[in-house]
């Protein structure tokens, strides 16, 4: 072999090792402003929908449409709605009672807190991710010049050295931010939990995905703004837990939605029980801090 002859397909250097992101899209305004975000850090990018049962369903058709603007690719996983579903249990339970309350006055579990709901999704898409990494072993493998291959070395030997290659190629992106995680309504979305599924992302991955969490410092207002910047069409996002023609506005995530727009000093496209903006009232603008 010549002092010219790479030792590992890891010095090759015409290989080209694309990146994606994978991006757990729910519909709503933070799933979307990630979905914004990846566009801009991956050579692709792929949605990814789950269907748990939930009854505001029609998340889904939000997310697609969003999509379909932007050409990305998504994909639908179906789980059995007893996965994650199950008496109590509001956003899958239709015989419990949506809660007209703003987050503000919710004290302990919150209400709409579905059982390590995150933990589970992550991992599904998380999953998935890893088929899209296989068959870009097997393409890189199956074109890779023989002279590139160490001799002597095993079939195996050479795919693993191009797994190598692939470390940190795969972003998992996850819209958590830090309403979620005040006062632990949300235990699934705190810091502890996010450094936790991280770290087992990467490991249980070789090291080829990292879970990417841009919104998890800010607040739901501060979203609204950093999507603003990047184009989001708001109009094509759904938040409201009742899933009927318009949002209902008096839910939980209706009154997170319209406040953050008004924080943001954003205009509110949603229509909220056939009105606009009916909660206006509800937020006057804070006093100026003194000088």
């Amino acid at each position: 072999m010549s002092d010219e002859t790479p030792e590992t397909p890891n010095e090759a250097p015409d290989l080209e090792i694309k990146t994606k992101a994978f991006v757990l899209l729910s519909g709503g305004i933070d799933s979307t402003t990630c979905l914004f975000i990846a566009r801009e850090q991956f050579d692709e990018v792929e949605a990814v929908s789950i269907n748990y049962g939930q009854r505001h369903i029609k998340e889904r058709e939000f997310a697609a449409r969003t999509c379909m603007t932007l050409n990305i690719p998504i994909t639908l996983i179906n789980i059995p709605p007893e996965v994650l579903g199950g008496r109590g249990v509001m956003l899958t339970d239709l015989n419990v009672e949506i809660p007209d309350i703003s987050y503000d006055e919710i004290q302990g579990v919150s209400p709409t807190y579905v059982p390590f709901r995150n933990g589970s999704l992550l991992s599904l898409v998380t999953a998935h991710s890893q088929k899209w990494v296989m068959q870009q072993i097997d393409d890189v493998y199956k074109n890779l010049p023989p002279e590139f291959l160490v001799e002597g070395s095993t079939e195996n030997e050479n795919r693993q050295a191009i797994l190598n290659m692939h470390q940190g190629s795969i972003g998992i992106f996850f819209g958590a931010h830090s309403e979620d995680a005040l006062n632990w309504a949300y235990p699934d979305c705190t810091p502890e939990f996010i450094g936790a599924m991280a770290n087992a992302i990467y490991i249980g991955t070789y090291y080829t995905a990292r879970l990417h969490t841009p919104l998890m410092w800010m607040k739901k207002h501060e979203i609204i703004q950093c999507g603003e910047g990047l184009g989001v069409d708001w109009s094509t996002t759904w938040s409201c837990y009742a899933g009927e023609e318009d949002h209902c506005g008096t839910c939980p995530t209706c009154r997170a939605r319209h406040k953050a727009f008004y924080d943001a000093g954003v205009f509110d496209p949603t229509m909220y029980g056939g009105h606009p903006k009916p909660r206006l009232e509800d937020y006057p603008p804070e006093p100026p801090q003194a000088a």
